[in-house]
């Protein structure tokens, strides 16, 4: 009984220490900065007012920079693509919390009146990217260019998945990488333009992952107050603001583990090169 005792104090303490603290959470800047804060600050005040902690939001003005500050283990919780996840484990041992339960597809767009149709025509050719390691809009849509499809092509880096499409629709690059949600966050003017000539084999979506050194029970108050804010009206419409519909537990070895079979390291660019 003691021994219980003082495993349950071991346990218990720290979360306590832990009341009222402020967690830095990041959010990979797929969208501009204005568009992070707006639909992920109600989410974060939603899930302070179920736990009792406080989140500083923060995001950057470009992947490669989000990239380096994860690995170098800055942030306390993260929102990040699935490949990240692998990056930020093998970093910083970060534990992958809640995700989506959708599928993540990458897609490759052009324009709707473009006369390409079929990837073998964009050898050779620049494509659009939100950054060098955003996983289904670059990092695993690379690969397979190069691996399955045997195309050389010229990647051109834009920051983001709005930028990307833009560049298509401007008529910069004859094609860009996304992501299917990203896409269909688009407004209606925008999606009308393009037209999706190539999407990726689906994989797991992107997790809200947590650093080690939080006390697991902290851990699990935020993986607690998402899941509940999942069962409510209100909170589904915040989770899918930010991609977090139909959210599900995450677990490494299942999600993310098998990720590592596909050497995508190969393809991976350092943060600040």
């Amino acid at each position: 009984m003691r021994l219980i005792f003082l495993t349950f104090l071991a346990f218990i303490l720290p979360a306590a220490a832990a009341w009222g603290q402020t967690y830095v959470f990041a959010v990979v800047p797929q969208f501009p900065a204005v568009e992070v804060f707006r639909t992920w600050r109600p989410l974060l005040d939603a899930i302070e007012q179920g736990t009792g902690y406080k989140f500083e939001l923060r995001t950057s003005d470009t992947i490669p920079k989000f990239e380096a500050s994860f690995q170098a283990g800055e942030p306390d919780f993260v929102y990040m693509n699935p490949y990240h996840a692998v990056m930020a484990r093998k970093a910083a041992g970060f534990i992958p919390l809640v995700r989506s339960s959708e599928s993540l597809s990458g897609i490759l767009v052009v324009r709707n009146d473009s006369p390409l149709r079929s990837i073998a025509e964009l050898k050779g050719a620049s494509i659009a990217y939100p950054a060098p390691n955003a996983f289904g809009a670059s990092l695993y849509m690379r690969a397979l260019l190069g691996e399955r499809f045997k195309i050389a092509t010229e990647p051109v880096y834009v920051q983001t998945h709005v930028n990307a499409y833009r560049s298509v629709i401007r008529g910069d690059t004859p094609a860009a990488g996304g992501i299917r949600s990203t896409l269909e966050r688009e407004p209606a003017e925008v999606r009308d333009k393009l037209r999706v000539l190539y999407e990726t084999p689906a994989t797991a979506s992107h997790p809200v992952s947590a650093h080690p050194r939080v006390p697991p029970a902290v851990r699990m108050a935020v993986r607690a107050a998402m899941i509940k804010l999942a069962k409510t009206e209100a909170g589904m419409k915040m989770l899918d603001a930010v991609s977090l519909d139909a959210l599900v537990e995450a677990d490494y070895a299942q999600d993310y583990a098998p990720l590592e079979a596909f050497r995508l390291e190969r393809f991976v660019v350092s943060p600040g090169k």
